[in-house]
């Protein structure tokens, strides 16, 4: 067969000496990249006759796909919720400091807040992807207003919305606009929700249900109407009785359609969840798991006073509370943290661990064809880790972004 070189005169990097997470397992390998994509090599070397133009020696270290955070409200002094008319320079900040953490995609979330600042601040938001500048945006998470006031946690009662006789309609004037929207978290137990998560999933947007006093039934009926995640499962919703277990109990109902999978995220900080509680939920449906770090505009920053959209927090270690009040408002733990004490709370594999924050919420997304894996032909956003899971670098679309050694450490 003739040469095919000519297919592309891009560059092939070949990264060697690691071990690649691919199809569940740790396998030793070499990873292939060319023009931001992950290579298949035997097509390489049996079609185009190619080989790599760079070889870099990844000295025995784990190669895994990117973070994908789903629920993040802002960090280092940035607030996603906070009505501004330059959220561009605010996104543009917390996009570049988390490639320190390993996240290479993320949601930026908006916690309950007036309909002028949801007004305010989605025209601004836009999908986009991730590079040199930052991690990639898949679109804006909605939390609230439409939740419930017994389960508002962190957000403002005179904010909160019910769906009255327009339902769908309501949502839409609240927002203004779904055009970057990718997750809205609501209460099910709320008259006229069903309608609303049938409308919200017919537009390819994630319905979460959070900050709810739903019963399992409530909970398995939004999800045969199409919703498909649990906002930070535990935090917010009923404590699970053995009579009827709430939305905890979605993940072994038997009631959930068939071929459909219930993700529930999780906030494994250490404060939110205890960790027998990571324990259980991770033990009764290991599939469904999707770290998050619930991050507030103060992590990166010293404990002290911050905001959250309308409210202001306080920041004392690795708590963060409501000013004046015990009420956990989020968190300040980095992704890279999260992962470390999830895979030593539960004791489980590297190979579940970094499938928590990668493969499992690009399965929520429905975009795991090209993020959250290194099957051949996704897109190379990938980070290179120790054993001890710390990030010593991060690539997005096969090009180093971060780097450890880049900043003296």
């Amino acid at each position: 067969m003739p040469s095919n070189k000519s297919v592309s005169d891009a560059p092939i990097v070949q990264f060697t000496n690691c071990r690649i997470l691919r199809s569940h397992q740790l396998q030793r390998e070499d990873l292939w990249v060319r023009e931001g994509k992950i290579l298949n090599p035997e097509k390489l070397f049996f079609d185009e006759k190619g080989s790599a133009d760079i070889q870099l020696d990844c000295k025995d270290s784990i190669i895994a796909p990117g973070f994908i955070d789903v629920q993040i409200n802002g960090g280092f002094g940035v607030d996603f919720s906070l009505a501004t008319d330059d959220l561009k320079s605010g996104i543009d900040l917390v996009s570049q400091k988390i490639l320190s953490h390993g996240v290479t995609s993320f949601c930026p979330t908006l916690v309950t807040s007036p309909p002028s600042v949801y007004h305010q601040i989605l025209p601004q938001m836009s999908i986009r992807n991730g590079g040199a500048h930052g991690a990639g945006i898949l679109g804006a998470h909605l939390e609230g207003p439409f939740i419930s006031k017994e389960k508002k946690g962190a957000h403002p009662e005179h904010c909160l919305r019910t769906f009255e006789a327009g339902a769908f309609q309501d949502l839409l004037a609240t927002y203004g606009s779904l055009d970057c929207v990718r997750i809205v978290t609501l209460a099910p137990e709320m008259k006229r929700s069903s309608e609303v998560i049938r409308e919200l999933t017919k537009r390819g947007i994630c319905v979460s249900l959070g900050h709810s006093v739903a019963n399992l039934s409530q909970a398995e009926e939004a999800v045969q109407h199409g919703a498909t995640f649990i906002t930070h499962l535990f935090n917010a919703m009923l404590p699970f009785h053995h009579r009827d277990p709430g939305i905890v109990g979605l993940l072994t109902s038997d009631k959930i359609p068939a071929g459909r999978r219930v993700f529930y995220g999780m906030i494994s900080d250490g404060i939110h969840t205890n960790p027998a509680a990571l324990r259980i939920a991770h033990r009764a449906h290991p599939k469904g798991l999707v770290l998050v770090t619930d991050a507030i505009a103060g992590m990166g920053l010293a404990s002290g006073r911050h905001t959250l959209g309308q409210q202001v927090v306080e920041i004392d270690g690795l708590n963060t509370y409501i000013a004046g009040t015990k009420t956990l408002s989020g968190s300040v733990a980095t992704m890279d943290t999260c992962v470390r004490h999830f895979q030593e709370a539960t004791g489980c594999s590297v190979e579940t661990t970094l499938e928590a924050a990668s493969l499992h919420p690009a399965q929520l997304l429905g975009i795991e064809h090209k993020k959250g894996t290194l099957n051949y032909d996704s897109d190379a956003d990938f980070l290179v880790l120790n054993d001890d899971l710390y990030v010593q670098a991060t690539y997005i679309a096969g090009e180093e972004v971060w780097r450890q050694d880049a900043i003296g450490m």
